[in-house]
């Protein structure tokens, strides 16, 4: 390995480091909502499922490519194949200015709501109060209004916190950074699940919103044309929602992987990963379904009408049954806008990882120098995220990116390692690395997974060709979406063309020591 590439200290920073990336803001509100509108715990049926023939597949796809050539995506891919670089660009540049931008700006309203927790200063009505008064928002997204300066700020700490965490090398930025917030994060959402589940109305809400299962809504054998169709959507979101929560398409898990030692159970780890992040979610799912069926009882309200979904969840119904607790008010309002606050991080930096090591693989530029010039020019980026209109463009950039832009970066990595690399390859090394893959891994990359990710694709067209996203307008979904895709693609095809030093297109051969990582 190249002296001058950074090396995980230990096999658990490595997994902290790549759950707290799985494990972001769509684990508490995303997941949640989604179990509550694809039928409870029916919805855990496809999800699993989809784990186990996507999920999982993948993360061993990004695992062994990264780890078999020791380098981000770019480089992997231009190994691989000097025509696939793009696409190994394509992944990490969607990720730091496809959503990096605006994701920083939504941990920045954590930190804004983080401090008004401590006064309960939404008030009475947290809806008006989060849209009129924090965001205030304007008429439409023509309009952009002004800067809110303390949405700016806030979104300025949080990039100067990424920089704090990825300035320095891997092992002790991120791995240092990953084992102080991960055991944090896992002992705040432990403690807000028990005390959640004290609340008047949790219990019943947990049992018969989120445990029940309505068998209907998974049946795409059904008689019906309706139930059918729905319970097509539900498994289209629940692979969906797998691919998302994972960080897969991001470049993310090629990078973190690139900086494993040869004697690493590649396997072991992709399951840990998947399992502790869907652990996670569902876990989480708790605290949500039963701070909501405590507000649904406290206000005499049916719980679909109280329920919320998207950031609405975490900064309108939260809020509003925060205000309505017998006690602790601020404390619990604290607790879960840390919570949010460090998930949000865990997975910003490494979004900003993935990116940063590509530039320093094909340029040998210094991380720090790296690291730093991104952190400022991102921030600058996401200041139009930050004005009264902001959420406009949120939205819009979001819907195709992850829509789109991720998805089809998926199919393409798993057509390029399952048709071009081939999965034998993959295969030998994982067995050299101590890891034993069955047969079903192969089908799975070269067939099944593929499949599945151009149904959502075609599926996501479908319902866009129907009806405008969200009723915004054709003009406006041209230029804040597909500009968004263009800007990424141009970006992504400009790095690409950049002339490589011939001694870093080497495949790596180096062994490693014979120590195992633990």
């Amino acid at each position: 390995m190249s002296k001058h590439r950074g090396v995980w200290q230990s096999n658990m920073g490595f997994l902290l480091a790549a759950i707290g990336s799985a494990i972001g803001l769509g684990n508490v509100w995303r997941f949640s909502y989604m179990a509550h509108q694809y039928g409870g715990g029916a919805f855990l049926v496809p999800y699993g499922v989809a784990l186990l023939v996507a999920g999982l597949p993948i993360m061993l796809v990004e695992y062994g490519v990264g780890h078999l050539e020791k380098a981000s995506s770019p480089l992997s891919f231009r190994r691989i194949g000097s025509r696939y670089e793009w696409l190994g660009w394509w992944m990490p540049v969607v990720a730091m200015f496809g959503i990096m931008l605006y994701y920083a700006v939504i941990i920045g309203w954590c930190v804004n709501y983080l401090f008004l927790s401590t006064t309960l200063a939404w008030g009475a009505d947290p809806q008006t109060f989060f849209f009129t008064e924090f965001l205030q928002l304007t008429d439409s997204a023509n309009n952009l209004g002004s800067f809110r300066p303390p949405i700016l700020l806030a979104t300025a700490l949080v990039w100067f916190l990424c920089w704090l965490i990825c300035y320095r090398d891997i092992s002790h930025g991120i791995e240092r950074a990953s084992k102080i917030f991960m055991p944090i994060l896992a002992i705040l959402t432990l403690a807000m699940v028990a005390w959640t589940l004290t609340l008047e109305g949790a219990g019943h809400a947990i049992l018969n919103n989120y445990l029940s299962a309505d068998w209907s809504r998974i049946n795409v054998f059904a008689a019906e044309p309706a139930v059918r169709t729905m319970a097509i959507k539900t498994w289209v979101a629940a692979f969906g929602q797998i691919f998302f929560t994972l960080s897969l398409g991001f470049g993310i898990m090629i990078t973190y992987a690139s900086y494993l030692p040869d004697k690493t159970n590649i396997a072991q780890n992709a399951l840990v990963t998947c399992v502790v992040n869907c652990l996670y979610s569902l876990v989480a799912g708790l605290a949500v379904f039963g701070i909501v069926g405590f507000m649904a009882h406290s206000q005499a309200v049916p719980f679909d009408e109280a329920i919320k979904g998207g950031p609405q969840l975490a900064f309108v119904v939260y809020p509003k049954a925060i205000s309505l607790l017998p006690s602790f008010n601020i404390l619990f309002g604290v607790i879960f806008f840390l919570i949010l606050i460090i998930a949000g991080l865990t997975s910003g930096v490494s979004l900003i990882e993935a990116f940063a090591c590509s530039i320093t693989d094909k340029f040998d530029w210094s991380r720090k120098r790296v690291v730093s010039t991104i952190c400022t020019l991102c921030f600058a980026g996401s200041l139009i995220f930050t004005s009264q209109g902001g959420l406009y463009i949120l939205d819009i950039a979001d819907h195709f990116i992850t829509n789109y832009g991720l998805v089809v970066g998926g199919l393409l990595e798993c057509l390029l390692v399952g048709w071009v690399l081939k999965t034998t390859v993959l295969r030998e090394h994982f067995a050299r690395s101590g890891s034993i893959i069955p047969r079903f891994w192969d089908i799975c990359v070269k067939f099944i997974t593929p499949a599945i990710l151009t149904m959502l694709v075609i599926f996501a067209i479908n319902v866009d060709r129907t009806e405008n996203y969200g009723g915004y307008t054709g003009t406006q979904l041209l230029f804040y979406g597909g500009g968004a895709m263009l800007v990424c693609l141009i970006l992504a095809l400009s790095l690409a063309f950049a002339a490589w030093r011939p001694e870093k297109l080497k495949r790596y051969h180096k062994p490693e020591e014979d120590d195992l990582l633990v």
